[in-house]
């Protein structure tokens, strides 16, 4: 009898232990995010669209949502979309013979990232993730997930998987797609054949669509209708691909200080590692990647043909013949024609002494980013590898901060934080989380989109702003200073502006001559006749001003003047960017602040910045 409550207390552990683990493996999120089920109604209906994570979906459903946030990348989805919808469609089932490098290409693989296929899938699934739900929302990935299947010929294991491995495949996709569709388009301009057979290539609808989409200003010439550009390498070339950017690494010799030629490579994501360290910053693992390395024993190429010309020039001195001397001589002025053109290249029928012998020198190397993308994504890259254990995970806390300073002085670049996901668990397992800034973009000006003739039609937009007959200087001066001080006099007694009055004149202004009231001799446009002091002069009238008394109406306009101005400047103050942010685990949604998102340096993963708009 003794043992027996001992029993019980074993069994209930037991049972205790194991419902949690089941709870973990099967809907770790009802762990991590406890407070979801506290939301109230008004918060669920200004959430965002969720994911359902039926199998350890939580990687994909947290890359999903951190795409979602990033204003640039749906404006290059829309406008890559809207391209291949325009062209036609011969542009990208044309494959050629053989690639760049001389090499067969593979037909049907160079076919997907003409059409883009992964390109309109995600624009898709980015587009159902912004919408802004009413009530609770949520969604599936699975159309995401077939169109990637069907892109790679793959499937797509239901075990947990890094949620920065498929980031860097998809990202590395739709890079391709857009250099695949860029380079189809510039081989069909570049044959005449195909141009003047299929004449739709140069509609019309394309021509008055790509200034829409391209949004540059280029000298053009015409070949059977197709807008072309002289310069075929300059063809493409607007804001590109928005994760894309490019670094350059270079190594200079210690010794003689030759620069070779810098490799310049594109990346994606930016891969820093995490220092063994309680607590780092990401300033920190940025100045580890791009730290100057110094290399020892490294065989310089302006240090080998030096140590030749020693050598050629020492076996000249042992040679007595001058018959002899003649192709030593030629030796050394080749290798002296190539010390001072292209030391990375010797000369070919020159044999230079082995490469055993050359000096040893030691280097620095440095890496740089050349081409900041206007998206910079950062991989914290937290694994620990030990070839004779398990790989762990590194527990570091890192700080981030929300504004990222990135370049040197003359070409700063700024970011901001839009986007994050983190990661709670161990190296094999865990469960994901994406967090989102609640970023609204200003909607597009369509002014004139009833027109009857369509957007893209060949007559341009018309400038509202201005008249179709100049007015004198005179008349525009005293329309200025009116509309000015009619702003400044029409205010309401609890300090607002009343911008009625302007707002009309401004828009008389802006109307073309033909709708305003003109006089039958002169066909002049007519306006209405100022006020005395506002036709004034403006040095006269301030020296009236000046020379007045100050009366009792004149102070209590001021007085409301500085309440609207100040009200005005309350109102700017408020325009801040947005402090507040989604915490997203899969259909889970909350409200969270920046310094929450900021808070978390213990789990931090990925973070998505973007580059700063007004810069």
């Amino acid at each position: 009898m003794p043992d027996k409550p001992l029993t019980v207390l074993t069994y209930a552990a037991s049972a205790s232990l194991a419902a949690v683990a089941l709870i973990y493996f099967f809907n770790p999120n009802h762990l991590f995010d406890g407070e979801a089920s506290t939301s109230s109604a008004s918060t669920r209906k200004k959430g965002v669209v969720g994911l359902f994570n039926p199998a350890n979906d939580c990687f994909i459903n947290c890359i999903l949502q951190s795409l979602a946030g990033l204003g640039e990348l749906r404006l290059y989805l829309i406008r890559e979309v809207r391209r291949r919808e325009l062209c036609d469609p011969t542009i990208y089932t044309s494959i050629p013979t053989n690639d760049k490098d001389g090499k067969q290409v593979n037909a049907s693989k160079l076919v997907s990232l003409q059409s883009g296929e992964v390109t309109q899938g995600l624009k898709s699934m980015i587009d159902r993730l912004n919408e802004r739900p009413i009530h609770k929302k949520t969604i599936s990935a699975s159309n995401f997930v077939r169109v990637l299947e069907i892109a790679f010929g793959t499937r797509i294991s239901k075990t947990q998987q890094d949620a920065q491995e498929l980031l860097q495949v998809v990202a590395e996709r739709l890079a391709e797609e857009y250099h695949a569709g860029k380079e189809a388009r510039k081989r069909v301009l570049q044959d005449d054949e195909f141009v003047t057979v299929n004449g739709k290539i140069g509609t019309q609808e394309i021509e008055n669509a790509m200034p829409e989409l391209e949004k540059q200003d280029r000298d053009t010439m015409r070949i059977d209708g197709l807008t072309t550009d002289p310069d075929l390498d300059s063809i493409d070339e607007e804001v590109g691909f928005p994760l894309e950017g490019k670094t350059e690494a270079g190594i200079e010799c210690s010794h003689c200080h030759f620069r070779p030629k810098p490799n310049t490579t594109s990346f994606v994501m930016l891969n820093l590692m995490v220092p063994h360290k309680s607590s780092t910053t990401l300033n920190d693992c940025f100045d580890a990647h791009f730290k100057t390395e110094y290399i020892d024993d490294y065989t310089c190429d302006q240090c080998r043909l030096q140590h030749a010309l020693n050598v050629f020039g020492k076996e000249l001195d042992r040679v007595r013949s001058e018959a002899e001397k003649i192709p030593i001589r030629a030796k050394i002025l080749k290798v002296q024609m190539a010390l001072h053109q292209d030391p990375e290249h010797p000369p070919k029928d020159v044999d230079l002494p082995d490469i055993k012998l050359a000096p040893k020198r030691r280097i620095a190397r440095h890496v740089q980013i050349t081409d900041f993308p206007r998206i910079l994504v950062i991989h914290l890259s937290r694994s620990v590898f030990d070839p004779g254990s398990f790989s762990t995970k590194n527990m570091a806390k890192v700080s981030f901060p929300e504004k990222l300073p990135l370049g040197g002085l003359l070409n700063r670049r700024n970011y901001k934080l839009l986007g994050m996901v983190t990661h709670r668990g161990t190296h094999n397992s865990g469960h994901y989380e994406a967090f989102r800034r609640q970023h609204l973009y200003a909607p597009y000006s369509t002014p004139h989109k009833k027109r009857p003739s369509g957007p893209y039609s060949t007559g341009g937009s018309p400038d509202l702003s201005a008249a179709s007959n100049p007015s004198p200087p005179t008349q525009s001066r005293d329309t200025d200073i009116l509309i000015e001080s009619t702003r400044t006099l029409k205010i309401t007694e609890n300090g607002a502006l009343s911008s009625v009055s302007s707002d009309r004149l401004a828009s008389s202004n802006s109307l073309p001559s033909s709708t305003r009231p003109s006089s039958s001799n002169s066909g002049m446009t007519v306006s209405p006749a100022p006020p005395e002091s506002l036709a004034m002069d403006p040095l006269a009238k301030k020296k009236k001003l000046q020379t007045e008394p100050p009366s009792s109406d004149k102070t209590r306009i001021d007085n409301t003047k500085k309440r609207s101005s100040i009200d005005i400047t309350r109102l700017r103050r408020k325009k801040k960017v947005s402090e507040r942010w989604w915490r997203i685990s899969d259909d889970k949604i909350k409200e969270c602040s920046t310094s929450d998102v900021l808070a978390m340096q213990k789990d931090v993963y990925m973070l998505f910045y973007e580059m700063d708009r007004d810069e």
